[in-house]
Parts: C-alpha cells; sequence; structure tokens
C-alpha cells in the first residue's frame, strides 16, 4: 500500500461516500432536531398501506412530501417525496426500506424516462441517510442527481435497508442493495404523484457502493423485478469482490470501509456473530461507527488492522467468506445493456476488481461498454464520468444502437 499524508487520507475516504463532505456529525444533529419541523412545515397527507408483509415488493407504505435541494436553499424546480416502501432481505423475507421520489416540475406532457439511483458510501448510522439530507442541501451527491433532472427524468433514490429504518444498515450486502434499488423505481411508478406509468422507461445508476448496488440490481433485473422497463445500468467504482477490496484496504486510510462492511453483513446475517470476532478496541469502534457517517468514520477507522480489532479475522473462516462472495459482481448476465467505468488510479477500491467484473460480464455474453479513467481516483471518477454516463443513459432512452466493447 502507498502512503499519503493524514490530511490527504482523510479527504479521500471522507470523499468516498460524495454525501459526506458537508454534512459531519453536528450538521446531521442538526437534521434530527430539524426532521419534525420540516415534516410539519411541507406535509399536507401521508397515504400508509397496510403491513407491508401484506402487499408485494414495492408497494409504498407510506409517503409524504419532502424537498430536494443540491445545496442549502437551491431551488430546483422539482417535486419529491419521502417514501416507505416494501422490498426485500437478502435472505428472502419482507422488509421495509424508505427512499426518495423527485420530480421534475417542467410542464412536461407524457412519459418521463426514471432513474434509480444509488449513492456512494454515507455511513451506517440512520442520520446519514440521503432522503435526510436532501431537504437541507447537504447530501453533496445531490449535484449529481440534479444533472439528471435538468435532463427531465425522474430519479428515485434508495436509502437501502436498514439506513433509516429499524435495523442496522445491510452495508455491501449486494442483493439487499440491489432489490432495494429495483423496488425504489417500482415504488416511484405507483406513487400517484409522480405521474409515472408502468411503461415508464428505467435507467439503473450508481458509482462506489452504489455501484456495487446497481451492478446488482442489473443482474437481478430479469429474476426479481421484469416488470420495469430498464434500458441500461451505468455502473462506475465497483467493489465486485469485498475479500479483494478488504486486503488492498486493510490498515489503509481506506481500512474504516471494512469495519462498515463488517457491520453491514453481520446486519444481514447475525450467525456470522461480528462481536465475538471483536476485542475492546474492536468493539468500541464498531460501536462508535455505528452511531457515524462516512466522514467520522473514516476518521475512527483509518489505519486500523483487522488484526488489531479482533481476537480471530473474520475473513479467514468459511462463514464469512462465503457471505462476502455472495455479494460478488459478475456472476450473472445483465440482461441490459451496461455502461461501466472505473478509475486506473483508483486508491479504494482496486481497478482489476473492476476490471475482473467486466471481464465476467463479457465472458458470459453481456452487452459492456467499459471505460478506463485515466485520471483521477475514486472520488474524481464518478465526478467527471457522471456527465458521460447520464448521456449514454439519454441514449438507451432514445433507442440508440449500444457500442459495447467487450
Amino acid at each position: 500500500m502507498h502512503t499519503r499524508t493524514g490530511v490527504r487520507a482523510w479527504a479521500a475516504v471522507a470523499a468516498l461516500g460524495l454525501s459526506a463532505v458537508t454534512p459531519l456529525t453536528a450538521a446531521h444533529a442538526a437534521h434530527a432536531d430539524q426532521s419534525t419541523t420540516a415534516t410539519t412545515n411541507t406535509t399536507t397527507t401521508t397515504n400508509t398501506t397496510e403491513s407491508p408483509a401484506s402487499g408485494s415488493p414495492g408497494d409504498i407504505v407510506s409517503s409524504a412530501p419532502s424537498s430536494f435541494h443540491p445545496l442549502p436553499g437551491q431551488p430546483t424546480n422539482t417535486k419529491a417525496w419521502k417514501i416507505h416502501y416494501r422490498s426485500t432481505t437478502a435472505k428472502g423475507e419482507p422488509n421495509t426500506v424508505s427512499g426518495t421520489v423527485i420530480v421534475p416540475q417542467d410542464g412536461r406532457k407524457g412519459p418521463r424516462p426514471l432513474i434509480t439511483y444509488a449513492v456512494g458510501t454515507v455511513g451506517v448510522a440512520d442520520r446519514c441517510a440521503p432522503s435526510t439530507g436532501f431537504p437541507y442541501g447537504t447530501a453533496v451527491e445531490a449535484n449529481l442527481i440534479q444533472q439528471l433532472t435538468l435532463r427531465g427524468w425522474a430519479v428515485a433514490v434508495t436509502d437501502y435497508e436498514g439506513l433509516g429504518t429499524p435495523g442496522d444498515h445491510t452495508y455491501t450486502v449486494g442483493r439487499a442493495e440491489g432489490q432495494a434499488m429495483l423496488d425504489a423505481a417500482r415504488a416511484a411508478i405507483r406513487l400517484p404523484e409522480a405521474g409515472l406509468g408502468k411503461d415508464t422507461p428505467v435507467g439503473i445508476m450508481g458509482y462506489s457502493q452504489g455501484g456495487q448496488a446497481s451492478s446488482w440490481a442489473a443482474e437481478l433485473h430479469g429474476s426479481y423485478a421484469p416488470d420495469l422497463a430498464v434500458k441500461g445500468t451505468a455502473t462506475g467504482g465497483v467493489p465486485g469482490d469485498l475479500l479483494k477490496v478488504a486486503k488492498f484496504n486493510d490498515g489503509s486510510y481506506g481500512s474504516g470501509l471494512i469495519f462498515m462492511a463488517a457491520i453491514g453483513q453481520n446486519a444481514a446475517f447475525p450467525e456470522l456473530k461480528l462481536d465475538s470476532y471483536l476485542n475492546p478496541a474492536g468493539k468500541a469502534l464498531v460501536g462508535a461507527m455505528k452511531n457515524s457517517c462516512v466522514a467520522d468514520g473514516a476518521v475512527l477507522g483509518s489505519f486500523k488492522t483487522i488484526a488489531s480489532m479482533t481476537t480471530k479475522n473474520p475473513l479467514d473462516q468459511p462463514d464469512w467468506q462465503q457471505r462476502l462472495n455472495e455479494s460478488r459482481v459478475g456472476t450473472v448476465k445483465p440482461d441490459a445493456p451496461v455502461y461501466q467505468y472505473h478509475a486506473l488510479a483508483d486508491e479504494l477500491i482496486p481497478y482489476g476488481v473492476g476490471r475482473q467484473v467486466r471481464a465476467d460480464w463479457c465472458a458470459r455474453g453481456a452487452n459492456v461498454e467499459w471505460h478506463t479513467v485515466p485520471l483521477g481516483e475514486h472520488v474524481s471518477g464518478v465526478i467527471t464520468q457522471s456527465p458521460f454516463a447520464a448521456q449514454w443513459l439519454a441514449d438507451r432512452f432514445a433507442g440508440k444502437p449500444v457500442r459495447g466493447n467487450c
């Protein structure tokens, strides 16, 4: 692993989530204090169904007006709704996930495309959820989402399982993330106020953790949500092999991501018994990270080794290896075209991990347009490539030919 200064390290990891540059702990605490007031000011009605177990994946459990601001107070000419919708856990059980549906108010008549969007790492505390930051303009990835709404597209942004809803966030559990993305699209289409229809063309988009989620959504579409008219997936910085990503980051400035991932896997699979592997320092770290967003968690977890936080490395155990390998990307052919990109100098998710996803998909006959980002690192990769990914999706909505380069 190459060495960086402490400031450089913090900046890189904090920026990983893209939603974490501004909303540090104090800002999130302010959100918690303001949330009741915001709801009172914006909510006119709340639509509620019966228990989520009584419906189908994508059914709306509740909805309430919200707002979408890339920066504090910045107008966007959109309407937004905070939703809770039914989805499915990694074990196939019904659950409820929260998210946000955003629709431009541009006077457009007739159908408009819908993007189901997965954000990068934001942390594992409930206050880190994208839906919490959107009304206050503190979710930095909202600037990328605004590129989509300015095209006249509706956007559904999942909070993921356990982020803003009961239980721990199942961070890095690919199946849960992918299902939450697909069901967010279903929920947006079923939200009457959004004005969408069952034939709405859908694009899937995400980077980093969102790259894992969007890749899983692409692979699951045909079996889990064939009712969605998915036209393509734009995915980048994909952590396709969690064991390789963990080995790459162990003891580095990105090591906090390993401990967040351990929390997430244990949340989905409690039988892994994470706590039984942690020493006192590890228990303290994990406890603090459960109450932190990514910027705080990155500082807490940076340069920590697995060995220094555990009595025995769980990643050496067959049950942990099995669960982590269950989240691998590349084992199923996406049934719609894919635009995949990865920064050559990615310092958090190795370039070779992304290329392996591409190789595995190509070997299965997928239609993949691959792009190496020659300059920049992990965060700059999504910033520079986001407009190209959006244009690629626009071409899919327009029915233009796909130029795969397997």
